[in-house]
């Protein structure tokens, strides 16, 4: 069986975990929900990426940026990692492509914007999904339906998919955001 240590050397080079990502990885693995408040730089996106590739499924990382997003799927395919996302600027055939990716059980991760979680939900229902990670979480909180209505649509996650756990992750959280 893999460990996270393993997963993370192995992966993404390092020999050591920082500040708090073990602990955050131990509560995912074992299907806890996690709020991580981390500072910027801290290495949020491990607490998601490891157990994705601890897991079997999918990971589905909703995130606001898709410049967040394709960075994030350029670094993980560098580190041999099936990553992809799925936003409405990509042609018909490259969705295709991602999806068949999908439901081949190809990909690891799958980032989207919150606008396509719901069109998006049908499809999850269809493969195994290990995980759901909510990438600059504080963006519910401080914008939320105001800015992006589509945020509205993260409480399904927990009504379609009770037992699949959800990771938020934000470097910018007050205390009213946490609550």
């Amino acid at each position: 069986m893999k460990t996270a240590a393993s997963v993370l050397k192995s992966f993404f080079g390092f020999s050591h975990f920082r500040l708090n990502q073990e602990a955050i990885i131990h509560s995912v693995m074992q299907k806890h929900d996690v709020l991580a408040l981390m500072p910027t730089g801290g290495g949020k996106s491990v607490c998601f990426q490891v157990p994705a590739l601890m897991m079997d499924g999918v990971t589905v990382v909703i995130s606001p940026l898709i410049a967040l997003m394709k960075d994030q799927v350029d670094a993980l395919r560098l580190n041999g990692i099936e990553a992809a996302f799925f936003i409405f600027t990509q042609s018909s055939g490259e969705q295709d492509e991602i999806l068949n990716s999908l439901y081949s059980g190809k990909l690891k991760l799958i980032y989207l914007a919150p606008e396509r979680l719901t069109s998006f939900l049908p499809i999850l229902e269809r493969i195994p999904v290990s995980l759901f990670a909510i990438d600059e979480a504080h963006c519910i909180s401080h914008w939320g339906h105001d800015f992006r209505p589509d945020y509205l649509t993260l409480s399904k996650l927990k009504e379609r998919f009770p037992v699949v756990p959800v990771i938020a992750l934000t470097a910018t959280a007050d205390v009213l955001t946490r609550n």
